[in-house]
């Protein structure tokens, strides 16, 4: 069989205006009878462009969990006792409330053992994680076989834990491949074993995403121990049992502060004033921690600090006001928090720590990477916001440096203001939510603005180009860009919004995650056009983006609608010739060609070419994009002459630019090569791509996702030359190592996937290919959805599959459903929809069928010299099969 090449993506322009960026693409080689085979990654692509303003990639979950999982060990060879999870160390001058702790075993006893399960419940800061704290490190001391302490704020985050943990105590059923599944076959081993355990969920901040991942002990050897601040009832269902957390007793309170600042030497601070101080403190555990650690620093009685509080609180009473106070706490938190920053103001670097915990209470209590602290944004401000003496005009403030922000992180993180732990990244820097909150009711509303966008510009900054092999960093910064976005309201917007709010969705779509991405770009449009007025640019843009977005979900209609609005629009508004406008035009000629409307894309596509030379110039990144893109369609239409020309100029243009082994040079040759195997010059192309892998895996590493895209493009490469054994050995390697780079789900994934099977099938190795293709497509159709064009390509390869395996019957049955899906999702006249239409002819006709084949392949050859052209390949290829069937001997 020799393949076509079918389907590829076009390329985005980047985050700036006219700053292109190449988009990994994915090849789609047809064998010229039935089967469609799609690679992917750096190689051949359609060059997807979108608007200049925050682009547009591809699209999961707000947050993303990589799931380490090192080989599981036999049963036998498990050695316990077992610790999964970091415990937390006990605070200094841990209190035993021993109260409470009756409470808690009293509790425990008179629980069902069946479900054992007790939830540590009350506001931050009353000491609930150090109590379950306490009760994991005695488990530890006498031996119990199993602690785990697992942080519950996200529910990803246990359920990879659950995983790991499968693999460490050798859980039947946990094959190491899906987290989910690994997870759960850990809990049907903690309901079923003798073995002593211990299971610690801290922070549950959602009861209900929780449901089904309670472990339970049938055997009554285990426990599970929770703690959140939420007092909602779905957290005591399925007989778990609730246990009301509070602050110190005086007693608690007296005992903490003698032994706190014994242990740190401090004795002699402790007076007469101990009692009455803990009293204005509230008795609360946090803010005994606080001020124990401001009266150590500074030196301070307890009498002293007293009377500092004390007259600090009638300042609070003006920006702190008890109504503001949602954690129930009164307003002595507060106070104490801010003595505390007080003193770390005058701790070196003088002055930069007040502004710095600002910048941190505007992002994440879960964290955000350290990186954040060494970029210029985070400095500028720091040096604009330090507090120092006499700065005039003629006396500017010292520039802040990288170490100069470092350094106030860890005074910050010595008051216990916040915590700074490079071991956790990059979540690394986290700051208590109770902390943060106070630290922004006490910011004026003027400063607002300009520390979100310090945080935005920094988080901007640090975001790789490719999210994939940095899978916990793009979630990380996605959900840091969601709390900044949130915290800041409609100040973000002012004049015109940051680009991080257009990063984060391009994050998504690099996830994969078409269904998140749309629904992302959707809010983002909404808030622009409610913020900026429906014809503001960056209103456009983000209109454009969602267009894009459907574009990508298989939308095809609502996308061409959407981007033909936006074109309209940007003309009128910012003329016919502005970057913007330019780019919507390329946006909806990407549309045209998905929709199989060459002829338009085309014609769209010249006068952006035409418009980018004239005004950019022929070598500016712009041009090449506009380029590229009509190559791709030139080829799509069958003007593969036209298509190699453009295409070499684009590659000499790549290397001589930006050189030989570049990203955008990397695309551009694979996009020839699929123009040199489309025109017969198979040789060229083999040698093209063997260097496109030699280029990529040196720069990108043997598992970057560029990488595993060459490699892939090579395997179809093979296909498509006939070496199938070379192709299924090499096809073989990409699925695995995507499997385990960008996860079993993943887009390109299920494409490798899906392209082994028709490997197999081209190889004559029915039965797997057959298997591989069922998995794939109900895999696509859960992922993707049922009318996604890659869902579709597979169920249409299926039924070719089942024909050659002699199952006439569901291969005619799936062949008309994957028709009739392929029309009412892609439209009659799409490319894929006239490919599908004709296989059934060719079906019908093996089938006897001969009128019912004639009739349908007589419309295809109709709609294709129409659509397409008279000598497209598809065109003549279906001319001779009309020819065969008319003139050859009919089946009967």
């Amino acid at each position: 069989m020799t393949p076509e090449w079918r389907r590829r993506r076009k390329q985005p322009v980047g985050s700036e205006p006219g700053s292109p960026v190449d988009q990994p693409a994915r090849e789609e080689p047809k064998p010229a009878l039935h089967m469609n085979v799609r690679g992917g990654g750096v190689g051949a692509g359609r060059n997807a462009t979108h608007n200049a303003v925050g682009p547009h990639s591809q699209v999961f979950d707000n947050r993303q969990y990589e799931y380490h999982l090192h080989p599981a060990a036999a049963a036998d060879e498990v050695q316990w006792p077992l610790e999964i999870g970091a415990v937390p160390t006990l605070a200094s001058a841990f209190q035993p409330r021993a109260e409470l702790r009756e409470r808690i075993d009293a509790a425990r006893s008179a629980g069902n053992a069946a479900v054992p399960a007790h939830v540590l419940t009350g506001g931050g800061g009353v000491g609930k994680s150090q109590l379950t704290c306490s009760y994991a490190a005695e488990a530890l001391g006498d031996g119990t076989d199993l602690v785990l302490w697992a942080p519950a704020t996200e529910v990803q985050q246990v359920i990879t834990l659950y995983a790991q943990a499968a693999a460490r105590v050798a859980a039947p059923g946990a094959a190491g491949e899906k987290p989910e599944d690994d997870a759960r076959a850990f809990m049907s081993w903690l309901a079923t074993t003798p073995r002593r355990w211990l299971v610690v969920l801290d922070d549950i901040c959602d009861p209900s995403g929780m449901d089904g991942w309670w472990p339970v002990s049938r055997t009554g050897s285990g426990w599970v121990l929770a703690t959140t601040r939420l007092h909602d009832a779905r957290i005591t269902g399925g007989g778990r049992r609730r246990v009301n957390v509070d602050v110190y007793t005086p007693g608690e309170a007296a005992a903490y502060l003698q032994a706190r600042l014994a242990d740190d030497d401090a004795e002699h601070l402790l007076d007469t004033a101990a009692a009455e101080l803990a009293a204005e403190l509230g008795h609360l555990p946090l803010a005994l921690g606080h001020a124990a650690a401001y009266m150590i620093n500074e030196g301070l009685s307890c009498t002293d600090y007293l009377a500092r509080f004390t007259d600090g609180r009638r300042w609070l009473d003006q920006v702190l006001p008890p109504e503001a106070d949602t954690e129930g706490y009164g307003r002595q938190v507060a106070a104490t928090l801010l003595l505390s920053l007080d003193a770390a103001q005058h701790t070196e670097p003088a002055g930069l720590a007040e502004p710095a915990l600002r910048l941190a209470s505007l992002l994440d209590p879960a964290g955000h990477p350290q990186a954040l602290w060494a970029t210029p944004d985070i400095c500028d401000y720091l040096t604009q916001h330090r507090a120092q003496a006499a700065v005039t005009p003629e006396n500017p403030p010292d520039a802040v440096t990288s170490e100069q922000a470092q350094a106030a992180l860890r005074t910050l993180h010595r008051y216990a203001l916040l915590n700074c732990d490079t071991r956790r990244e990059p979540r690394a820097v986290r700051v208590h939510a109770l902390t943060a909150r106070a630290a922004r009711e006490a910011t004026p509303p003027g400063d607002l603005r300009a520390l979100a966008i310090a945080d935005a510009e920094a988080l901007l900054r640090i975001w790789p180009d490719v999210d994939q092999p940095h899978a916990d960093l793009a979630a990380t910064l996605r959900s840091n860009t969601a709390v900044l976005a949130d915290h800041s309201g409609d100040h973000f917007w002012e004049p015109e919004g940051p680009l991080v709010l257009f990063r984060a969705g391009r994050s998504l779509d690099d996830a994969g995650l078409a269904a998140a991405a749309t629904a992302y770009w959707q809010r983002l449009t909404d808030d622009a056009e409610r913020v900026l007025g429906p014809e503001h640019p960056r209103t456009l843009a983000a209109r454009a983006n969602l267009g894009a977005s459907y574009w990508q979900a298989g939308r095809t209609a609502d996308a061409i609608a959407l981007q033909d609005q936006v074109l309209a629009d940007a003309e009128r508004l910012l003329g016919p010739e502005h970057p913007q406008t330019l780019a919507a035009r390329a946006n909806l000629a990407t549309s045209y060609w998905q929709a199989g409307r060459t002829i338009e894309s085309i014609t769209l596509e010249e006068q952006v070419l035409a418009d980018t030379d004239r005004i950019l110039g022929p070598d500016d990144p712009g041009t090449l994009t506009a380029r590229a893109n009509l190559a791709s369609s030139y080829r799509q239409a069958g003007r593969t002459a036209e298509a190699i020309a453009l295409q070499e100029q684009v590659l000499a243009a790549r290397r001589s630019g930006v050189g030989p082994a570049h990203p955008q040079t990397l695309v551009a040759a694979s996009n020839l090569a699929a123009s040199y195997f489309q025109a017969g010059r198979t040789a060229d192309a083999m040698t093209l791509q063997e260097q496109v892998l030699a280029d990529a895996e040196p720069i990108f590493g043997p598992e970057h996702p560029r990488t595993l895209a060459a490699r892939a493009n090579l395997a179809t490469s093979y296909l498509q030359a006939g070496r199938t054994a070379d192709a299924v050995t090499l096809q073989k390697q990409v699925l695995a190592d995507r499997r385990r780079v960008l996860g079993r789900e993943h887009p390109d994934t299920l494409t490798t996937q899906a392209n082994l099977a028709v490997a197999y099938w081209q190889a004559g190795r029915a039965d797997e290919s057959i298997t591989l293709l069922e998995q794939a497509l109900a895999d696509r159709r859960r992922v993707l959805g049922r009318e996604h064009p890659d869902t579709l390509t597979t169920q249409a390869n299926l039924a070719v599959a089942y024909w050659q395996a002699g199952r006439a019957d569901e291969s005619i049955t799936l062949q008309e459903q994957a028709l009739a899906d392929s029309e009412r999702a892609l439209g009659r006249e799409h490319p894929d929809t006239l490919t599908t239409q004709a296989n059934l002819a060719a079906t019908y006709w093996e089938a006897g069928r001969a009128a019912e084949s004639i009739t349908l392949l007589e419309q295809v050859l109709g709609d294709a010299e129409r659509l397409l052209g008279p000598e497209h390949p598809h065109t003549e290829a279906w001319r001779d099969s009309m020819l065969t069937m008319k003139h050859g001997r009919h089946r009967t």
